[in-house]
């Protein structure tokens, strides 16, 4: 697949098979994560790999609304950023979880970026303080989101070239 197609056909997946994830195929995106480029190479992400069933149905109530696919995925890949090693770690956080769900859409692995930096949970405890008691998780590494991973159950339509609004671009 070309990557134009890939970004075409890559949609936020929230309902999958259940069918698991192959080890390789995990490896593969979590490969495209780690090698995403970063600010002075500095790499200051963590990623936390997630299948326990139980994990994923807490991570889901992580926060109060938006994570409920989490429960229902077959991996899921929390990435945090270690905010003393890089001012830049939600940037390079963000483009490593970008890179990882593009490697999954060539994979044919339905994703969902699960926004938890800056959410809340119902009783508007941070949503990223309970994700990192629920992974146990080093109180210096700061979340971005979580990437929600399963095969895909739906399969929305593309989006085409057309929908691409140059009026967002701004030549001076």
């Amino acid at each position: 697949m070309e990557l134009m197609d890939t970004i075409l056909k890559r949609r936020s997946i929230r309902k999958y098979t259940g069918e698991d994830i192959s080890e390789e195929t995990l490896r593969q995106i979590l490969q495209a994560g780690l090698l995403a480029p970063t600010s002075r190479n500095l790499k200051p992400w963590e990623f936390y790999v997630v299948k326990d069933k139980d994990t994923l149905r807490k991570l889901s109530a992580a926060k109060s609304a938006g994570g409920g696919m989490l429960a229902q995925c077959s991996a899921a890949i929390a990435v945090f950023g270690d905010s003393e090693k890089a001012d830049t770690w939600v940037e390079d956080c963000s483009i490593a979880m970008s890179f990882m769900m593009l490697m999954a859409e060539e994979k044919g692995v339905g994703n969902c970026w699960v926004q938890i930096h800056f959410r809340t949970d119902a009783s508007g405890k941070a949503a990223e303080e309970n994700v990192r008691d629920i992974l146990a998780v080093p109180s210096g590494f700061r979340i971005v989101g979580i990437l929600a991973l399963g095969i895909p159950a739906e399969e929305p339509k593309a989006h085409a070239l057309s929908d691409a609004d140059w009026g967002k671009v701004h030549r001076v």
